[in-house]
C-alpha cells in the first residue's frame, strides 16, 4: 500500500480536513492500543497514519498562514 499523497489532503475542505485529523488521531490511538496488547498485525499502518497526520497538519497550517497573511494586508 503506497503512502497517501498530499494533493489528496489539499483537495479537502476545511471541515473535512479537521474531521480527517481527528479520525487519523483516533486511528493512531487504536494502533498504539493494539501494539500494547500485542494484537497489531500490520505494523506498517503506523507509518502511514503518522505520514497522513503530518500531511493534514501541514495543509492546515498553510491555510492558517495564508488566512493570517491575507487579513494582515
Amino acid at each position: 500500500m503506497p503512502l497517501p499523497k498530499i494533493s489528496e489532503a489539499r483537495e479537502l475542505s476545511d471541515e473535512q480536513l479537521v474531521s480527517e485529523i481527528v479520525s487519523v488521531k483516533k486511528q493512531l490511538f487504536q494502533l498504539r492500543l493494539q501494539k500494547a496488547t500485542r494484537q497489531l498485525e500490520k505494523p506498517h499502518e503506523f507509518r502511514h497514519a503518522r505520514h497522513r497526520l503530518a500531511q493534514l497538519l501541514t495543509v492546515e497550517t498553510q491555510r492558517q498562514q495564508a488566512t493570517s497573511q491575507s487579513t494582515t494586508e
